[in-house]
């Protein structure tokens, strides 16, 4: 079978061998295939004429800046010709198709396909809701509606008010000698009636405004009412078309793998693309990866030429409950306990409290699948400890200091020393990068981003306070040693700090999220200083990094 989206390799491959399994998609080393694949790609995109997209890499070129996820698909033909296949997630260039690309699922920019059709459909039921709010009709009859309103409640308001006064003037008159209490009670009889008589005009009034106002605004109401229905109808036979198809031939949609409320862009990334043109074209996968190009978004930490795992909340559901089914991959590392073989050690034990130096990859909570962490290591060694132990946590990647409590009144105490921010932490890190500044001050919001957990974002409306101050320590072999000092706590945000555009823009050696992978994170709890909740004794620990 001919197929132009498959492509053969420019470099010279033989001698490589095939990967065993396939990539497991959500973290993973790239095999040497999809990084000669990878450099394929980036060669193309830095010397394409194609087309014209701002990847934000040219300082002189306008206009709206936006970087890319592009991926790779290793593919094995039916002759067991290797070579490989093209994406991108989103639209590139605001359009769906490219020549050396494999197409979208479903191409919602084509004009003559049914989504562009029903959205201009859409479009104009809008014009004509607006041109009627917009109507001097509509705004008169809401404008009469408004002002009979106000005038039948200052009306009958004011009648109320003078009920009031005559009610008391009659009070004062029956403290005289002399009054007729037939003409008092006649006149407060006729006040009650002229009010009855005023709220009924007024109501009449009222509701001859509002059934003009009514014939009119009906017709607005039913046009939204046909534009919800429609829209509805729009998005769920989108959601129907956008079907993938796995090994086996299956097709599954976005609605039935997610229930019918997929989130915004499901299915627009590029690994559901490149298995999808992959199992419609007979080609088996091989490997594949994905990796960054251009300028991060302001609120993430994307790497130019990064590799980077797919997502999980758009592809996760649509790969492992679909698209993957059959194929043997790389195991699941995180189905795997990073703790095993490691062992905690103790720095200091009393009846009350015990801290410990936690290795690098090791749990400091039990998690979904891996139950082996710090908790319940410490739990087996002291069984009898009462309180909830784990006082404040560190990120599983992150060696260092910990303080758990034995019990409840501790765990209290040393919990209102965290929140005060009394106890004094330090940590150490080693950057992947020259840092010139002797110190500094890093403040800005960070929130977890929804769609890629546990990957934080940068989010000036919902995030969190987060700050840190940092100090240099050393430059050696192009790698910056930094203290930091974390006023906040929030998840990863010494990572972030480091790793970003407004932070120190070169991230911490081994962060596997927001740099590059190394032999682990160089990320250490150096020190710790608190007061003990029973003696109230200044206490400070320090355990230096091995790295």
């Amino acid at each position: 079978m001919i197929n132009h989206k498959f492509q053969p390799f420019k470099t010279n491959i033989s001698g490589i061998s095939l990967p065993e399994k396939f990539t497991f998609p959500f973290y993973y080393e790239p095999h040497e295939f999809s990084v000669i694949a990878s450099n394929e790609l980036q060669n193309y995109l830095e010397n394409q004429t194609d087309f014209e997209h701002n990847f934000g890499l040219d300082a002189t070129q306008k206009g709206l800046v936006i970087g890319k996820m592009f991926g790779i698909l290793i593919c094995q033909n039916e002759v067991g010709e290797i070579g490989q296949l093209w994406a991108f997630s989103g639209k590139l260039a605001d359009s769906n198709h490219h020549e050396k690309f494999v197409p979208t699922i479903y191409d919602m920019l084509d004009e003559k396909g049914f989504y562009k059709i029903g959205e201009n459909e859409l479009n104009q039921i809008t014009k004509q809701i607006e041109g009627l709010e917009n109507s001097d009709e509509y705004k008169n009859a809401l404008q009469n509606l408004e002002n009979t309103k106000t005038e039948a409640f200052n009306d009958i308001q004011n009648q109320k008010n003078n009920i009031k006064v005559q009610k008391k003037l009659r009070d004062e008159i029956r403290k005289s000698e002399t009054f007729n209490e037939e003409e008092l009670k006649e006149a407060s009889k006729q006040e009650g009636i002229l009010l009855k008589k005023m709220t009924q005009f007024w109501n009449y009034k009222i509701e001859a405004s509002q059934k003009d106002f009514d014939i009119i605004n009906s017709r607005i109401e039913s046009l939204k009412l046909d534009r919800k229905q429609k829209s509805a109808d729009l998005q769920q036979r989108l959601f129907a078309e956008y079907a993938f198809l796995n090994q086996y031939g299956k097709l599954k949609s976005i609605g039935e793998i997610f229930e019918e409320n997929p989130p915004a862009g499901a299915g627009e990334c590029a690994a559901p693309k490149l298995l999808h043109y992959a199992f419609a074209n007979e080609l088996k996968p091989i490997a594949m990866a994905e990796f960054w190009w251009g300028k991060s978004p302001n609120s993430e930490i994307r790497k130019h030429k990064q590799f980077y795992p797919a997502c999980k909340s758009k592809c996760e559901p649509i790969l492992m409950q679909h698209m993957l089914e059959g194929l043997e991959m790389e195991q699941n590392p995180f189905e795997q306990n990073p703790a095993e073989g490691k062992d905690i050690s103790i720095i200091y034990d009393d009846d009350y409290l015990v801290l410990i130096n936690k290795p690098a990859e090791f749990l400091s909570v039990p998690g979904k699948q891996i139950k082996d962490s710090v908790y319940q290591r410490v739990k087996d060694l002291y069984p009898n400890a009462t309180g909830p132990l784990i006082v404040h946590r560190l990120d599983m990647s992150t060696s260092g200091i910990m303080i758990l409590a034995k019990n409840e009144d501790v765990y209290k105490e040393l919990q209102s020393q965290f929140i005060k921010r009394t106890i004094k932490k330090r940590y150490v890190a080693l950057l992947d990068g020259i840092i010139e500044e002797n110190e500094g001050f890093i403040d800005f919001p960070l929130r977890v981003d929804l769609d890629d957990r546990p990957r934080q974002l940068v989010c000036y409306e919902h995030g969190k306070k987060a700050q840190t101050k940092w100090q240099k320590i050393e430059v050696k072999d192009n790698k910056t040693k930094v203290y930091f000092y974390p006023i906040t706590g929030r998840t990863h945000q010494l990572r972030i700090h480091a790793s970003h555009e407004l932070g120190l823009k070169t991230p911490i050696v081994g962060d596997d999220l927001y740099g590059k992978k190394a032999n682990r994170l160089h990320l250490h709890a150096e020190q710790l200083t608190f007061v003990h909740p029973i003696s109230k004794k200044e206490m400070s620990f320090t355990v230096e990094a091995d790295f």
